[in-house]
């Protein structure tokens, strides 16, 4: 019986692909999950493999054509041949010696293998990064912990560490060029991966969960008496998808593990992961005039003049943390509705305070700024109007409250703005805040800040005290409400008991997300950091 295979749904809005290679032969017999042909879409690279099994009697499209969805790739001849039993590999004991019982032999050497190390998933959006370095070369012996390259996503640059141990055999791509998640990285000639090396944690991703950079262990075909030298088995049991399977649900976003399998002994088919997909669409798509999801951003192109016309220029890419700053304000400029409240704190008192700890805060591996206070002032304030520390949800008409105070910290780069976050900040007192506020602006100069770094703030302060200006209006970061901004400190004449007296005051700007906030309370929450920075023992009482 003949059996046409046909292009699958793609996913939304996907009407057809470019065919990069096609994987099978008229002859080759196939089953379920066989790779067939590689894809590419506007979004990504996919290994399509076949949903059905049979002998390929004719194949339809060929490397270079544009394959529609629904369209017929292949014949087959259906085949009652059984689909091969998976290999399980498994480290076997040396075998006893026979004829010396008194002679120790030495125990056999495991047999090498060759891994080939993939771009692990670097968190929820993110597909691609681009390449700064390579930190290996052909020929290093490498451990798990070793770091293969250095790349930069959106958000962050990131060390990838290489996941296995062995020998460099050859290297896949190259410093400048961008690398997508799932791609080849490097091919490491080695033994097994231990189970250790598989759960190292590399990255954070937005679930927090653990995240490693993908091997793919090349085993031996097998022998004619069945048997397979070494190999071993991951520590977690994993869910029943194939390789394919979990490539389209990370390239989707969708979390393999909560996918609900439809085959037998419910393995995962791509046709749940799809289904899965949907149904998250249809209960989270936003409702009209809520923010448009992370990278459906797109700003209008404004027409350029030439103006080479004008004179001499220079074109210069621009970096993707550039790319995602330009992106979000864009898109919060135009969303939400902002409103900027000023203030000014009468300094004096709190400066003499700092300069005179200052020496106590560098001992312990910090530096007493104004950020570092204004932190653990920002954090009491949160607690006393909760409304700061909140995100909206347009789609379900909510509003959601946050019970936990975390503080984002804008820190100037030579690459753009990055903006860390200092975790659970009324837990620690001013001294700890300094020392881990000095420690994290460190990484995010010298590109050691992780995806966790940036994520989880609830509201931000950013300082541009030490440049210069008297006042600015920051743009608030959504899914935030609230942004803080602090100008630079100046003696002014203040009237008290009849005179006027040379104070040290600080201009502070708040912009607030007026869907949520109104202007009272804003001038309210404003207020009431000026007031705990002018008297600092109202946190005591108050905080």
């Amino acid at each position: 019986m003949s059996i046409e295979f046909k292009l699958p749904d793609l996913g939304e809005n996907i009407t057809s692909a470019g065919v990069l290679s096609v994987l099978v032969k008229p002859g080759d017999t196939i089953f379920p999950d066989t790779p067939v042909l590689e894809i590419e879409t506007d979004k990504a690279t996919i290994e399509v493999p076949s949903s059905v099994a049979g002998t390929v009697s004719s194949v339809l499209v060929k490397a270079g054509d544009k394959a529609q969805v629904g369209q017929v790739l292949l014949t087959l001849e259906h085949s009652h041949a059984e689909k091969p039993k998976p290999i399980t590999l498994k480290v076997e004991d040396p075998p006893p010696a026979a004829e010396a019982p008194k002679k120790t032999s030495a125990p056999k050497a495991a047999k090498p293998i060759s891994h080939e190390v993939h771009l692990p998933d670097l968190g929820e959006n993110i597909s691609a990064a681009n390449v700064l370095s390579i930190l290996v070369k052909i020929g290093d012996t490498v451990t798990p912990e070793t770091g293969m390259l250095e790349i930069e996503t959106d958000k962050a640059t990131i060390e990838v560490p290489v996941g296995v141990a062995g020998k460099v055999e050859k290297i896949h791509v190259i410093a400048g060029e961008k690398a997508q998640v799932g791609q080849k990285i490097l091919t490491v000639l080695g033994t097994a991966p231990t189970p250790a090396a598989r759960a190292l944690p590399v990255l954070e991703s937005k679930s927090s969960a653990p995240v490693v950079p993908a091997v793919a262990p090349k085993a031996a075909p097998p022998q004619p008496n069945g048997s397979h030298k070494a190999a071993s088995s991951g520590p977690v049991k994993p869910a029943p998808a194939s390789p394919t399977v979990r490539r389209l649900a990370r390239e989707i976003g969708v979390d393999v593990n909560v996918v609900r399998g439809s085959g037998p002994k419910g393995r995962i088919q791509h046709d749940d992961v799809k289904l899965h997909a949907r149904a998250l669409l249809r209960t989270q798509r936003p409702a009209p005039g809520s923010l448009p999801a992370a990278g459906s951003w797109r700003p209008t192109q404004i027409q350029l003049p030439d103006f080479s016309k004008f004179g001499t220029i220079e074109r210069e890419a621009m970096t993707g943390i550039r790319r995602k700053t330009a992106e979000t304000m864009a898109q919060a400029w135009s969303t939400i509705p902002m409103v900027t409240q000023f203030d000014k704190a009468d300094m004096s008192e709190v400066e003499k305070l700092r300069q005179k700890l200052d020496a106590k805060a560098r001992q312990q591996g910090g530096k007493l700024t104004v950020t570092a206070i204004l932190a653990k002032i920002c954090a009491s304030s949160l607690k006393r109007f909760p409304k700061f520390n909140a995100s909206i949800d347009l789609g379900k008409e909510e509003v959601i409250l946050k019970k936990y105070f975390n503080i984002g910290v804008a820190v100037d780069t030579e690459r753009g703005l990055l903006v860390p976050v200092l975790k659970d900040v009324p837990s620690k007192n001013i001294f700890e805040i300094s020392v881990e506020l000095q420690a994290i602006a460190e990484k995010a100069r010298a590109r050691k800040i992780t995806p966790d770094d940036l994520q989880g703030g609830c509201f931000t302060i950013t300082n541009l005290g030490g440049i210069g200006g008297t006042s600015f209006t920051p743009i608030v970061n959504p899914p935030e409400v609230a942004i803080l901004g602090v100008s630079r400190s100046a003696i002014e004449p203040v009237w008290q008991d009849a005179q006027f007296v040379p104070r040290s005051m600080l201009p502070l700007s708040l912009s607030y997300d007026h869907r949520l906030i109104d202007g009272a309370e804003a001038a309210r929450f404003l207020r009431f950091v000026c007031e705990a920075l002018e008297n600092p023992a109202l946190l005591l009482f108050e905080g």
